[in-house]
Parts: structure tokens; sequence; C-alpha cells
């Protein structure tokens, strides 16, 4: 058993975190070049995304959100998890990972620069696109995207 959960460690298999209770995501490094909704560090920190329907409703979503988007890349798509890839002009890579939590009706979202130290705001700026654009196709899909608050 040690020996298949270090292979799955070094081998990069993505290990997906239950769906319940809390953000699973990886925590932002100490520089400002990352947001999560995990964190608990202010300026780091961006709100779940909100979702009415099922978490594959969710999944697809979101799925279809970053192919629209301009160099976006999906890398990974699970149950309950996506991983992508975007590439700025210059060719810096920034890595987005989602996590759908179905019990909460949110989906975990975490945003960071593979190099560097400042981002200049553009990871929060991605994630909140990418929340307008996700709740503009969940309500478009049954009227079901943005939860009354």
């Amino acid at each position: 058993m040690r020996t298949f959960l270090i292979f799955l460690l070094l081998s990069g298999f993505p290990l997906f975190a239950s769906a319940a209770g809390g953000s699973p995501l990886p925590p932002c490094p100490s520089s400002p070049n990352c947001v999560s909704s995990g964190d608990p560090d202010p300026a780091r920190r961006v709100d779940p995304i909100p979702f009415r329907g099922t978490p594959e409703e969710a999944r697809e979503a979101l799925e279809a959100v970053v192919r629209s988007l301009p160099r976006a890349t999906l890398v990974a798509a699970s149950g309950i998890g996506i991983r992508a890839e975007f590439r700025s002009l210059l060719g810096f890579v920034d890595d987005v990972e989602f996590r759908i939590d179905g019990a909460a009706g949110v989906v975990h979202v975490r945003s960071a620069s593979r190099k560097g130290y400042w981002d200049l705001g553009v990871n929060r700026r991605r994630v909140e696109t990418i929340r307008e654009a996700f709740g503009n196709i969940m309500e478009a899909q049954k009227g079901g995207g943005r939860p009354n608050r």
C-alpha cells in the first residue's frame, strides 16, 4: 500500500480530494501571485463560485468556460476536479484548479503563477472572469446559476 501511494505522489497523478468540507486545494505561497478560495489571507482569498444543479453540470460548464478563454488549455478533469493552464502573451504559465463541492453547492478555485513574484492582479481578474462566464452558462441552463443572496 505504501509503495502504491508513493507511486501516485511521484507520478503526478491528480489526487482530487473529497468533495465535502472545505477547500481541498493546495495553499497559496507567500508571494502575491496566487488567489484561492481556501486561503485564509484576505489578500489572496477569493470567494468560492456558487452553483445550482448537479456537480456534473457544474463541471461541464467550467470546462466550457475554460475552453472559451484565450490561451487556455484543459489539462485534466475528473468527477470533482479540473486543472487548466493559461499562457500569457509573453509565455508565462499560470495554473488554475477547480474542486466542485456538490454538498455545499460551490466550486473552490485556485489560480497561481508558476514563476515570478507579482502577477499584477492577473489571477484575481481571471477568477472573476471565470466566475461571471460560469454564472452566465449556468443561468442559461435551467436558470440554475447564481443562488439568491
